[in-house]
């Protein structure tokens, strides 16, 4: 009843919203068990292929869909079950694989559909990796119940692992024809018949989906992954460490500053040639001595001054004389005349 109301609100919204197309329905048998095998690219695979089906599917997953406490948990439980899915507890390998093994024995026995994972999680990267032996080969063989190999294609740019909000496209999805492994009828707990139905039933979902194959389990590809970003980050870190170590030893220019010295050679030499423009200051040591010359002009003037008609000579000096010692000498001979006139005048005056 649940199940129906969930397929009827979330399965109708997924169909009308990204409008998958699908091949191969006919493979699906009206009636009786069936176990539909199919590559795991999203998170959303599990409901996008009850969404396309008229039937029932079960998919297992993760216990901790249903144990996480608080509303949320509970409503995450309530969804998963709704949508047809069973909890199993995946801390041990060998308990997981048996777990998932009665949960779909029971689910079988009801003559309903059950959905599987041979790869045992998400691809990292969108390819196909090799199947695990184990569960699906030994349900096969158990249940006698035919495996219907199923490719989901695109799903993985809809949502891929860390995405919330999913895009809007159209997924695909390829349902092949039955394979039946009743000819291992009590041969389930043979590793090598379990390796053989298990690698056949990857071959279909490689033909149907068109995934370049990688044979490594998809969890030791997500170790490889995992081990490589960390990695490189420790190399990053590295080459910053390195980086500023250099820089402190350039005297806290950055270390990938490129260095001044040669490039700045030109600046010191252009330092050098402005040296030359300070000494071009030598030239004017003329004005100072000019200046040193005029002192010496102040000198005479001022002892000048002390000799009597100094007051007339300043008064007839002018511009001709404030320009230059070239009129001085004249001056100072019309000075010494009118000196001589007027001592003879004195001299004169005083033998009268």
């Amino acid at each position: 009843m649940f199940y129906g109301a969930m397929k009827l609100s979330v399965g109708s919204t997924l169909k009308l919203a990204f409008r998958p197309w699908v091949e191969g329905l006919e493979n699906i048998p009206a009636t009786g068990p069936a176990i539909l095998a199919s590559n795991h690219l999203s998170f959303s695979d599990s409901f996008f292929l009850p969404a396309v089906l008229d039937r029932k599917v079960t998919f297992i997953a993760k216990a901790e869909y249903f144990t996480t406490p608080g509303v949320k948990g509970k409503l995450t439980a309530a969804f998963f079950k709704g949508v047809g899915q069973l909890p199993v507890d995946r801390s041990g390998a060998r308990g997981a694989g048996e777990a998932a093994i009665r949960s779909g024995l029971e689910v079988l026995e009801r003559g309903e559909l059950f959905g599987i994972y041979p790869e045992g999680t998400r691809s990292p990267d969108g390819r196909l990796y090799r199947g695990k032996p184990g569960a699906l080969a030994r349900l096969a063989i158990r249940s006698g119940a035919p495996v219907l190999p199923v490719a989901m294609i695109d799903t993985e740019k809809i949502q891929p692992p860390g995405k919330v909000v999913p895009k809007l496209m159209r997924p695909g999805i390829r349902i092949g024809e039955p394979l039946d492994f009743s000819r291992y009828q009590g041969m389930d707990k043979d590793r090598f018949i379990q390796r053989a139905v298990t690698d056949e039933v990857m071959y279909e979902i490689l033909r149907l989906s068109g995934q370049e194959y990688v044979d490594i389990y998809a969890t030791a590809a997500k170790r490889q992954i995992a081990e490589a970003a960390k990695e490189a980050e420790a190399k990053e870190a590295e080459a910053r460490a390195q980086g500023a170590a250099r820089g402190r030893a350039r005297g806290g220019r950055p270390a990938d500053a490129p260095d001044p010295g040669p490039a700045n050679s030109g600046a010191v030499d252009s330092g050098t040639a402005n040296s030359g423009a300070a000494n071009s200051g030598t030239p004017n040591s003329g004005a100072a001595d000019s200046g040193t010359a005029n002192s010496g002009a102040r000198e005479s003037r001022s002892r000048d001054s002390d000799t009597p008609g100094s007051g007339l000579r300043d008064s007839g000096t002018g511009p001709a004389t404030r320009a230059g010692g070239g009129a001085r000498p004249e001056t100072g001979g019309a000075v010494e005349r009118e000196r001589g006139d007027s001592d003879s005048g004195e001299t004169g005056s005083r033998a009268a």
